[in-house]
């Protein structure tokens, strides 16, 4: 938390009153998905990586009548 309170005083310091009240505007338009352009980061593929990405093995089972090699490219 203390990492959002410093931003803040940064912001502080670095932008006037109407220049906040834009940025703040932004923010919401991006938490409501009004700006695809910009997407907050995603904490649950964060701690997730591997979630549903996945392949399958393009060779048959072992127990198939025939064993079908992998194309050459």
């Amino acid at each position: 938390m203390h990492n959002i309170e410093r931003s803040i005083v940064w912001i502080c310091r670095h932008f006037n009153h109407e220049q906040i009240l834009r940025l703040i505007a932004e923010l919401v338009d991006i938490l409501e998905n009004k700006n695809p352009e910009f997407q907050p980061k995603d904490d649950f593929k964060e701690q997730h990586p591997n979630y549903r990405e996945f392949s399958t093995n393009p060779l048959a089972p072992l127990d198939s009548a025939e064993i079908i090699k992998p194309k050459k490219t």
